[in-house]
């Protein structure tokens, strides 16, 4: 691989133009690229990661630093160590490699690139850790605002796109199983925990519950206790059976739900 892009007569072409056009020194354009982000770019088909690193090196805001098939990319990615990679949707199983990747390069922004506008398709990448996309329609210019986006931590998407994440957070959430620490909360702590999922502030499930103020705060502080959290906005996105009949005898032997 070292070898087929050192002597890649695209990548030199292009990059020299590069080079004479933005300043007329090499010196120059070579500290200048050693700030861009370092893309790598993984595709079976060789033609299609030529073709895209030219593209993105004549636009001089990217610099591919490799690119590979899935293979080669395992090999190599730990030792170029780039920012992002992007990868061809070409393959059906290419979805297995982010999570490969990932374990190399945790800190690694993965973008795919020529994404089916398909439901399905967009929800498998979110799954497989994929942190923005470019659909089969995009142009270079779209793909190089996605890997800045995701650099940043950004995802720009349809809004479409946005209420279809949504709806799979929570449909995983409510397929999510209670948890040992959810088990040992109160009867009183898991009708105020649903409550707060629901977005109430404490003032709001005091009034609700006929409780004081004082009284909700020491049930809320006890819920994180139990399960190990933080902040209160970490109780958003469980799911708790708040149901009222449910027996809590050890939690509370007089049956109160206070």
């Amino acid at each position: 691989m070292g070898s087929e892009r050192a002597c890649n007569p695209i990548r030199n072409q292009t990059a020299s133009a590069v080079s004479s056009c933005r300043s007329g020194r090499a010196d120059d354009t070579s500290g200048l690229r050693s700030l861009l982000p370092h893309a790598y770019i993984i595709s079976e088909t060789r033609l299609f990661r030529e073709g895209l690193m030219a593209m993105m090196t004549r636009e001089g805001r990217i610099e591919v630093v490799g690119h590979g098939s899935c293979p080669e990319a395992l090999q190599e990615i730990g030792n170029l160590a780039p920012d992002v990679a992007l990868l061809d949707m070409a393959r059906h199983d290419c979805l297995v490699i982010p999570r490969q990747l990932h374990t190399i390069l945790p800190a690694l922004r993965i973008v795919a690139v020529a994404v089916a506008d398909l439901e399905t398709d967009i929800i498998a990448c979110a799954e497989a850790g994929i942190c923005g996309y470019v659909a089969q329609s995009g142009t270079v210019e779209d793909l190089i605002a996605t890997i800045k986006r995701a650099l940043g931590g950004e995802l720009v998407c349809p809004p479409r796109i946005a209420a279809l994440l949504f709806n799979r957070v929570a449909t995983l959430a409510a397929d999510r199983p209670s948890s040992p620490l959810e088990e040992a909360l109160t009867r009183r702590e898991l009708e105020i925990a649903g409550l707060i999922t629901g977005g109430l502030q404490n003032k709001e499930i005091a009034r609700r519950l006929g409780l004081c103020n004082a009284t909700v705060k020491n049930h809320v502080h006890n819920i994180l206790q139990k399960l190990n959290i933080q902040r209160r906005g970490e109780i958003m996105g469980r799911r708790f059976d708040s149901d009222p009949r449910r027996e809590d005898a050890a939690a509370n032997p007089s049956g109160s739900l206070a």
